[in-house]
């Protein structure tokens, strides 16, 4: 048995560059997400922003992604993280001007970075001109006003209607300052369809579309009827009056033409209950690529990856588009505390990178970031949290880049005196740090191709082949033999050169 020198994280010259052009490189693309609040900070306010980013390309060009999704950076009062949108068309003074957006763009491209940003269309802000409007009785039909409510439940907790002065009722699926827009109506269909285009003329390549399951409702807001716990708890497993109705589709393909006259991607963040309802976002004539959530969702446990594997390639065969996969984001906690170890983390990764499609990685999570789960009440902003008390402030902490001039100054979310050790800047010169994994993995991921092939491995283990790489995964309570070339492993191997518990290789002949 070999062990080359990137299985022991030598990455002396490992900068990581994207993939040549092509009108398919989302297909096997690497997207990093950058939550601009908490990514960078470009003018010491202690509030991430563009210019921020911007410094830190080169930083993402090593290592080694091919795109960045932006976060909402549009004008918003951030009542849920600037998922709601004052003015879809400018950027929060807080993150910076067009000018500075643009700026990023032209370095993005520059070192073959693509730029995908969020597009929130279910809701806008309360504070938009359109809903202050609505609120003065003028134009309500831009937004869903009845006079009575239905019995629908807020995602976040709580009645989706909240009644205004006048006694009428709004529909929020979300926050009361979230309220949602009516897309029968064509004047919204029309003036997304312009801030599409808006962004697209300023260089973007492509969208991620939030909730990109909602827009439509069903005709008459019928009740959902009586149930045991929350509504929400039937997202993605049984149908909801106002969730993934088909209507949404006609959006899609009005989209569509446009997507591709500029060669730009859609991307759906879409809840469902089956693989042929999530199948209906994507083709030739709807958008590009949804998330799989369920993989993130899945426990670390081999016959609960193996499933979800399955299943998800399944699900892309039937649309002819490879699937996505996200093990953190900005509404989970990490996967390294979800999974109760960085080692396990660093496994899971490796398993993630080395499935066909496309992979998302969240804001930080190279440098091997767990959750932040004792932030003070009083700091965290979540709407959730208010009417739940569930949060998702602690994955959104600004993550750590160093000391000195490399600190935040007093960051909005406090990091953790844990993190100290884990900045980038500790990081950078350790071959063994979580960041030249990162580094090694993205590089080496570029070696993978063709379909996944399964071969027989014992319970608790995960093993298959794509081309002439084999992907092993030992979550059994047992060491295991490999044989070839190691080319990465997650962690150290036995003293005889097995694979330890809770740890993967790649290999090859």
């Amino acid at each position: 048995m070999k062990v080359s020198e990137n299985s022991c994280l030598t990455l002396a010259g490992l900068a990581g560059h994207p993939s040549p052009v092509s009108d398919n490189w989302w297909r096997d693309a690497v997207v990093y997400q950058i939550y601009p609040r908490s990514f960078a900070d470009g003018n010491g306010d202690g509030t991430g922003d563009l210019i921020g980013a911007r410094q830190k390309l080169p930083y993402l060009a090593e290592l080694g992604v091919d795109a960045i999704w932006l976060s909402p950076f549009y004008t918003s009062p951030l009542a849920d993280g600037g998922y709601d949108v004052s003015d879809y068309r400018d950027v929060d003074p807080r993150f910076g001007t067009l000018g500075d957006f643009d700026a990023l763009v032209e370095q993005a491209h520059a070192l073959g970075i693509r730029v995908i940003v969020d597009i929130v269309p279910n809701h806008s802000s309360s504070a938009h001109p359109w809903f202050q409007e609505a609120l003065a009785g003028k134009n309500r039909d831009r937004y869903i006003f009845r006079d009575a409510p239905n019995d629908w439940e807020s995602i976040f907790g709580g009645p989706a209607w909240t009644q205004v002065s006048d006694g009428q009722w709004y529909l929020h699926l979300f926050d009361p300052e979230q309220p949602d827009l009516n897309w029968e109506n064509p004047e919204v269909r029309a003036e997304f369809v312009d801030i599409i285009r808006f962004w697209l003329d300023r260089g973007v390549d492509g969208f991620r579309i939030d909730v990109a399951h909602g827009m439509i409702k069903a005709d008459g807001l019928p009740d959902v009827g009586a149930r045991d716990g929350r509504q929400v708890e039937l997202l993605g497993h049984e149908p909801l009056p106002y969730f993934d109705q088909d209507g949404v589709h006609e959006i899609y393909r009005e989209w569509r033409p446009i997507l591709d006259s500029y060669g730009a991607i859609g991307v759906a963040e879409a809840w469902v209950e089956s693989p042929q309802r999530l199948a209906r976002y994507i083709g030739s004539d709807e958008l590009h690529q949804a998330f799989n959530f369920d993989f993130m969702m899945a426990e670390f446990d081999a016959k609960s990856f193996r499933g979800i594997i399955d299943k998800s390639l399944a699900e892309a065969d039937l649309v002819g588009a490879p699937t996505t996969w996200v093990l953190s984001n900005h509404d989970r906690y990490r996967h390294v505390t979800r999974y109760d170890s960085l080692a396990k983390a660093k496994a899971g990764t490796l398993l993630m990178l080395a499935l066909p499609g496309s992979a998302y990685l969240y804001n930080g999570e190279e440098l091997g970031l767990d959750e932040v789960l004792d932030l003070p009440d009083e700091l965290r902003e979540d709407p959730a949290f208010k009417r739940t008390g569930e949060s998702r402030d602690g994955c959104r902490v600004p993550i750590p880049w160093g000391t000195g001039d490399l600190a935040w100054t007093n960051p909005w979310l406090p990091q953790p005196e844990r993190w100290n050790a884990l900045t980038a800047q500790a990081q950078e010169n350790d071959p063994a740090s979580t960041l030249n994994f990162y580094r090694a993995a993205l590089k080496l991921r570029r070696g993978f191709n063709g379909p996944l092939h399964w071969l027989n491995a014992p319970d608790g283990v995960l093993a298959f082949k794509r081309g002439d790489r084999t992907v092993v995964v030992n979550i059994s309570e047992q060491d295991y033999p490999l044989t070839g070339e190691i080319l990465l492993a997650s962690g150290p191997l036995s003293t005889d050169g097995s694979l330890p518990p809770n740890t993967a290789a790649w290999t090859k002949p």
